[in-house]
């Protein structure tokens, strides 16, 4: 199912779409947006006037489609790779899953820059502008600018977790991060970057202005509530090291997310899987996507027999959520290897429900609170397997330790596949209470007989990505990572 079907039911938002060109960073980006309430003016400018131009800017499909912005995911150490389906593969998956300096060739765009630059000059016209539209109350405007003022702080957490060294109280103020853009404007260049500290507190300064304006209730999953606001301010805090703060953020919002105007709630799969869909999914507090058939259609990245062995036998996203062959029937030449099969082309990556759960869960954990994480952890565990055998082992649940490691593996059972476990890596790789060195994570790829082909080891540089030629040769000064 392509993006547009997936949204199709979206079409009383917008008549039609034009495409605006704009250059950010030294790349080409579009945008799609409805001419009714934009005028498109010198070189792909928006313009809005009136309150309703700028609330309609959140529905703009490539907010909600972040397409190719899916690094995440081969980059995950929980993946093994198997000809002849990997040498088949784009060169952008295998440079990837190889972890090598160089993804892209001389001229091409970074996939992990087109839809997030093009959305912070969205967010940021909105932020700039929409206090002085016309008809529109006060409220209106400043809720409307905290929903782009939270979605400019998600944007750049990917951002800096993507192009950053995972946060470090230690190093983060001189660690080189990501420039900070807080103008729309299409002929800047020349970018610098800020220190990784400059851009964590950048986000948690949005995040924490938002919070004042986000609406309790919204009118879509693509809009962002408080309940979202406070779980993604929880998350940044839990990647600081931050628990403390992270805490209340999380509790208050898992406490609000029945009441966010839609149907937010963790599905029972108890009662069974349906195939998702990102405008309709209740696990979507705040709802966007990227394409990922490494976890529905595609055949070159499976999950390894040492992540399927985390699974206990009655967990049902082993029954729903995975298959032992290939797309095409045949079956892969190792024993225990898994291949995702979601049902969906789509990865939905916003704010999530299952996120809310596992980081409260972590973060009660390391405050020693063992009672409270158990209980957060069996509520979610009895959603995804029988109540029976939810319980978290007595010999785990008392061990400090032991229980924070069965958090992480958790989140591997829930997430494998989907790209979150390259930013648990990252984390883990500086984490204070279970530290694990970044050269213990491995790629392997595997012949046709089951044979080892290649094996690659991953390196502190390679933590983070590289800027393309394209960027660089636009922005002479802005400092490349190694």
């Amino acid at each position: 199912m392509t993006c547009t079907q997936n949204l199709k039911e979206m079409k009383n938002i917008y008549k039609r779409y034009y495409k605006v060109l704009f250059g950010i960073l030294g790349i080409m980006i579009y945008s799609s947006c409805s001419d009714e309430f934009l005028e498109v003016v010198p070189k792909g400018q928006l313009i809005g006037e009136k309150v309703v131009d700028y609330d309609k800017m959140f529905y703009n499909l490539n907010l909600i489609n972040m397409t190719s912005t899916n690094a995440q995911v081969p980059l995950g150490a929980e993946l093994v790779a198997f000809e002849p389906y990997i040498s088949g593969s784009g060169l952008r998956t295998q440079r990837l899953y190889r972890w090598e300096a160089e993804v892209y060739n001389d001229g091409d765009n970074a996939a992990e820059l087109e839809n997030t630059m093009e959305n912070i000059y969205i967010y940021n016209k909105i932020i700039n502008e929409v206090m002085e539209a016309t008809e529109g109350s006060e409220a209106e405007k400043r809720s409307l600018r905290a929903e782009a003022l939270a979605g400019r702080a998600w944007t750049y957490f990917l951002l800096i977790n993507y192009y950053g060294l995972p946060y470090n109280e230690g190093t983060s103020a001189t660690d080189a991060g990501f420039p900070i853009v807080e103008v729309a404007d299409l002929v800047a260049s020349d970018f610098r970057r800020a220190t990784v500290q400059e851009v964590y507190d950048f986000i948690v300064d949005d995040l924490t202005t938002a919070l004042q304006d986000l609406p309790a209730q919204v009118p879509s999953r693509f809009r962002f509530s408080q309940a979202a606001g406070k779980a993604l301010l929880g998350k940044v805090y839990t990647f600081m090291g931050k628990f403390e703060e992270a805490s209340p953020l999380l509790t208050e919002a898992l406490d609000q997310i029945e009441d966010t105007g839609t149907e937010v709630r963790l599905l029972d799969y108890n009662e069974g899987y349906s195939n998702p869909r990102v405008d309709t999914d209740p696990e979507g507090i705040y709802g966007k996507q990227f394409s990922n058939n490494w976890a529905n259609t595609a055949s070159e990245l499976v999950v390894n027999p040492e992540i399927m062995a985390l699974f206990d036998e009655s967990d049902l996203r082993l029954e729903y959520l995975y298959t032992e062959t290939a797309q095409n029937g045949n079956e892969y030449p190792l024993e225990g290897v898994f291949r995702k099969q979601i049902g969906t082309g789509q990865t939905f990556f916003g704010v999530r429900v299952q996120e809310v759960y596992l980081f409260l869960a972590e973060v009660k954990c390391r405050l020693g609170d063992l009672t409270a994480a158990v209980s957060i952890l069996e509520e979610f565990r009895k959603h995804r397997m029988p109540e029976e055998n939810a319980i978290v082992p007595q010999e785990i649940a008392a061990d400090r330790e032991t229980l924070l490691r069965f958090v992480f593996d958790e989140r591997l059972r829930e997430f494998a596949a989907q790209g979150v476990y390259w930013f648990d890596m990252r984390r883990l790789t500086v984490d204070p209470d279970i530290p694990v060195p970044v050269s213990s994570y491995t790629h392997t790829i595997y012949d046709t007989d089951g044979s080892v082909k290649g094996e690659y080891q991953l390196t502190k540089e390679r933590l983070v990505l590289r800027f393309p030629k394209t960027v660089t040769d636009q922005n002479p000064n802005l400092e490349n990572n190694p």
